[in-house]
């Protein structure tokens, strides 16, 4: 472990390594410095990325998980030439199909929103099935319009941005059954599945992104392990999703970042508990422990992987 470490170390001061975060929740109130409702700092949104240009970000995909989430993630992709998002409806909040009265026009304004910003939008999502969270939309409604947002991925050629959780047997099932919508690819992101689904995942020409909570558990460390790198991305999920001192692979960590709590917060600080873009590096240092490559190889075709998949037209 610990010639690994210094091997590890020689080889990301000889050479920069890029990275793009695929999934970052920057449309979170904690980026207004408000949290569960009440506010506890000013807006930093600013520095949060100044720090992930710092950091060797290259390319950041805004998550968006309901209409007005996409515009929302629209507005500060507008902010900034590499930034970017993704548009589409979350399954905990396909609810809002229904609700509006109207599930046609509803897709048909997310489709609108595609076509109208086609230079920042780089994939349909975050869209998928969470059978963890029923009790905020039914499991029979986030089917349905889980497979009606597929149209999209097929009208615009654009890859998905996958969200599974506990529910792979009908989730890959979906996919099997529609492929010709699922043409441009994707990737199942924040994986925290087993070996045998991310290699059904895999084998549907899909890719796997990590984050913090696909590194939780011992079991994790393996499976993500014996990935292949070549269908591997990296991502923050921010503001969740962190590498915890308290999961086994924060022993792999080799950057350590300074932070203060919510309430003590001072301009230009990190907030403990609140993940950012900047910690992609935590995830890439984990996986290159874990995968015993050469750091840079590795980090070079995860951003390769990266940019053959959401940027190939850009």
């Amino acid at each position: 472990m610990y010639l690994k470490s210094i091997l590890f170390w020689k080889f990301t001061k000889m050479s920069s390594i890029p990275f793009i975060d695929i999934g970052a929740n920057l449309t979170d109130p904690m980026f207004k410095g408000i949290y569960n409702g009440n506010k506890k700092h000013k807006e930093d949104l600013e520095d949060v990325l100044e720090r992930a240009w710092k950091n060797d970000l290259k390319k950041i995909i805004i998550t968006s998980g309901s209409l007005d989430d996409s515009i929302e993630s629209l507005k500060i992709a507008s902010l900034n030439e590499n930034l970017y998002c993704t548009v589409g409806c979350h399954p905990t909040r396909c609810d809002e199909f229904t609700k509006s009265k109207n599930p046609e026009s509803y897709l048909n304004s997310l489709s609108d929103l595609i076509k109208n910003n086609r230079s920042k939008v780089v994939a349909i999502g975050e869209c998928g099935l969470d059978n963890q969270r029923l009790h905020f939309c039914s499991r029979e409604i986030q089917e349905k319009y889980f497979e009606m947002q597929l149209k999209l991925s097929e009208d615009f050629n654009l890859p998905l941005f996958l969200h599974c959780r506990d529910a792979a047997p009908t989730f890959l099932d979906i996919l099997k059954r529609n492929p010709n919508l699922i043409k441009s690819g994707g990737v199942v992101h924040s994986f925290d599945g087993s070996l045998n689904e991310a290699k059904d995942i895999i084998n549907l020409g899909f890719y796997i992104g990590i984050n913090g909570c696909s590194l939780r558990t011992e079991d994790n460390l393996k499976t993500v392990s014996e990935l292949p790198i070549n269908r591997l991305m990296l991502e923050t999920d921010c503001p969740w999703c962190e590498v915890k001192p308290t999961h086994p692979s924060y022993s792999y960590v080799q950057t350590k970042f300074n932070s203060v709590k919510k309430e003590k917060f001072i301009d230009g600080s990190m907030v403990k508990g609140r993940n950012e873009p900047s910690t992609i590096r935590q995830v890439f240092e984990v996986l290159a422990s874990l995968k015993n490559e050469d750091p840079v190889c590795l980090g070079n075709q995860i951003y390769q992987n990266t940019m053959d998949l959401f940027f190939k037209h850009k």
